[in-house]
């Protein structure tokens, strides 16, 4: 039996049913521009109906109408599509920062860089090649090799602050991560006590949601929820997030790295002390830097052990421009007093390095080996060579004089180590120093006939710049087109230009490919937010109508409630009044 007042029971449902929904929408107009908002609607349904008898039988009459529930529209399959292209797309966008500043680290078109001062290098030697005897063309040499060095090291040394810059990035995202998974697990807490029973805690799981945004650009995630609406959240095997529990990363203990000059750092789980490796996203794009930084640094010191070596062995077999009086051996072993018509000229000189060692590439290492000797042990001496023993010299060889010398100590450099090893040669620097550099050959020694003497060689002319020609060809020719085409060197068989373009290359096509992959990500995220938008985003215009729609209902629910009201007040106030 219905109540005399179920109608407008009825009516009041309907009232405040369309006055939820009015509200709902003012509540998604006013959040139309909130980054991350999901527009809410409110699920309407027809209450259940009651039982009454009619002339007919037994009738259901219906009760009107309520809201069950507010929901949110939101997809989790476009949201897990954008965790995954985003933690891409910040991966990309890192590594082209990195690359946009290793660029200016090796930026050619300044005067100031790598590349000048080893065509300034190059050139000096050139022009001591086809003057020798003068003292501004040596000096000249000494001071784009001391500039070679110095732009060498000062790049080595700005991927080195870059590296270390890197380090201290990872360090400040790191807490950022930290801090948001805690958040994350606060919001688990509340969204389960909100829903526990049976609401929906649509503004809290947005907040939620935002955060697992930001997360993702940091690393790779993968998103769960459970049974409870808590979120589990796992990286790379790791679960980060665990409902109301979640792990901690921080930055390990400093190893100390004597190859490159730094420290490095891991990443760790402070729960487990167990190295946390990313593979995607901001943390993955730093660490990938810092590794292909390092490889510039070898590029480097590549080159410096090229001029350690290959470049110090062709020196040290010419013969500078200093006399000294007194007396010296010849390789024959006979003593020749040096008068005014006899040239004597120091050889075995490094130009690079100290002039007590001896430094070697060793490519199975693929490192420099630097043997020193006692101050002053080390002498050379120019030999004449009959390998056929036909009686006539074919070739002339520098070698030390005293091949059983007992080194003091050896070391093996590589990175870091050998850039900072490349500085010229103390001796050359020195007061008059530019005597001392090789820019002449040797010659044999001939009697009055012209007839060879054996063994015994002297250095050309003081203007003979024959050994500084070969010196320059190191610069812009293969191995094969050297005067020594077997001995390994750190550069492999091209020029030391020609590995310094290729390098310069690798990174402006690397560079390069970086920026169009940024291009074509930032296309497929925009793809992927343009889908979630259209579901869980604001149309002003929907809103309009559902405004209208509701606030109709509304007024229509309102009209009939008081139309039933004042039935009801006839019926009980007029009722019975006739005849009186």
């Amino acid at each position: 039996m219905r109540s005399t007042f179920a109608g407008l029971n009825t009516m009041v449902h309907g009232v405040q049913s369309n006055r939820l929904s009015l509200e709902t929408v003012g509540h998604n107009i006013s959040n139309a521009n909130t980054v991350g908002y999901s527009r809410q609607s409110v699920n309407l349904a027809a209450t259940p109906a009651q039982e009454t008898n009619g002339i007919y039988g037994t009738q259901w009459v219906g009760t009107g109408v309520d809201s069950t529930s507010i929901v949110r529209a939101r997809s989790v399959y476009a949201d897990k599509q954008y965790w995954t292209e985003s933690s891409t797309k910040s991966y990309y966008e890192m590594r082209q920062k990195n690359y946009e500043k290793v660029e200016t680290f090796f930026n050619d078109t300044d005067s100031v860089n790598v590349q000048n001062s080893l065509e300034d290098f190059f050139k000096a030697w050139v022009d001591l090649s086809s003057n020798a005897s003068t003292t501004a063309n040596r000096t000249t040499v000494i001071e784009e090799g001391k500039t070679f060095a110095d732009r060498v090291g000062t790049a080595a040394s700005q991927l080195q602050d870059q590296m270390r810059a890197n380090y201290d990035d990872i360090a400040l995202h790191i807490e950022d991560i930290n801090k948001m998974t805690d958040q994350i697990v606060t919001l688990n807490k509340s969204i389960m006590s909100a829903e526990a029973t049976g609401a929906s805690a649509n503004d809290l799981r947005d907040s939620r949601d935002n955060l697992a945004d930001k997360l993702a650009t940091y690393m790779n995630i993968n998103v769960y929820e459970d049974d409870q609406g808590m979120y589990q959240i796992v990286s790379n095997g790791t679960t980060i997030v665990g409902g109301i529990n979640n792990l901690h990363l921080q930055v390990s203990d400093p190893v100390q790295n004597n190859k490159y000059g730094i420290n490095d750092f891991n990443i760790m789980i402070r729960e487990t002390d167990t190295i946390y490796q990313p593979v995607n996203g901001i943390l993955r794009a730093e660490q990938d830097a810092i590794e292909e930084q390092k490889g510039y640094i070898d590029k480097l010191s590549n080159m410096a052990a090229f001029m350690l070596t290959t470049l110090n062995d062709q020196h040290k077999k010419g013969a500078g421009n200093d006399t000294e009086g007194g007396t010296i051996t010849l390789a024959d072993g006979t003593t020749t007093t040096i008068g005014t018509t006899t040239t004597i000229g120091t050889t075995g000189v490094n130009f690079y390095g100290n002039n007590d060692t001896v430094y070697t590439w060793n490519d199975t290492k693929q490192c420099v080996t630097a043997v020193k000797y006692a101050d002053g042990a080390l002498a050379y001496k120019a030999v004449a060579e009959d390998s056929d023993s036909d009686g006539t010299v074919d070739s002339i060889k520098v070698q030390m004089k005293n091949s059983s010398l007992t080194p003091e100590s050896t070391t093996e450099l590589d990175g870091i180590n050998v850039i900072d090893a490349l500085k010229v040669n103390a001796k050359l620097t020195a007061t008059n120093g530019e005597q001392y550099v090789a820019a002449r050959s040797w010659a044999l020694e001939t009697n009055a006939d012209g007839t060879g003497v054996k063994g015994s060689v002297v250095p050309n002319g003081t203007g003979d710049g024959s050994n500084a020609t070969l010196i320059s060809t190191l610069f812009n020719s293969p191995q094969s087109s050297t005067i020594d085409t077997t001995t390994p060197r750190a550069i492999g068989e091209v020029s030391i230009d020609a590995y310094y373009n290729a390098a310069m290359t690798k990174l402006g096509v690397d560079s390069q490919s970086m920026d169009d992959k940024v291009t074509a990500q930032d296309d497929v995220v925009e793809q992927v937010e343009d889908w979630r938008s259209s579901v869980s985003g604001v149309d002003w215009n929907e809103e309009l109508s559902n405004m209208i729609k509701f606030q109709q209902g509304y007024q229509g629910s309102a009209r009939c409630l008081t139309t039933m009201d004042e039935m009801l007040d006839k019926l009980v106030n007029s009722t019975g009044m006739v005849g009186r």
